[in-house]
């Protein structure tokens, strides 16, 4: 699984799961699975195009972690991402937020996703 922190003017993108799915209405960096013959990095951009509609260009990995859920373990690596391009459009997520760093903590998020939130708050924190 790749997950995008997805940075615009100082602000980080944040993709609340929508109530029907496992996790439903947690929050998380948005992205999902790699496909065969995929990189990670080209998961995420293809994720993302999918999923909010716009372009990003994928830098450098935040993190990767592994938790278990009582559903499955989910292997996370998520990466720092500009956008290039689009506005993020809801086609999966029930909602979508621009938060500065200092913030984050304030959301409830996916489990699987805290060790990179506690990180980016820490690498951007002002």
């Amino acid at each position: 699984m790749v997950g995008a922190v997805i940075l615009e003017d100082g602000k980080v993108l944040c993709a609340q799961r929508g109530p029907d799915g496992s996790l439903g209405g947690k929050w998380e960096f948005p992205g999902g699975k790699i496909e065969p013959n995929e990189s990670p990095r080209q998961a995420l951009e293809r994720e993302i195009d999918e999923e909010l509609m716009c372009q990003i260009r994928v830098d450098e990995e935040v993190t990767t972690t592994t938790y278990e859920y009582d559903f499955a373990t989910i292997i996370l690596t998520t990466f720092f991402c500009k956008l290039l391009g689009g506005k993020p459009q809801l086609t999966e997520h029930s909602a979508v937020k621009w938060l500065p760093p200092e913030k984050l903590h304030e959301l409830d998020w996916a489990p699987a996703d805290i060790p990179a939130v506690e990180l980016v708050q820490e690498q951007l924190a002002a």
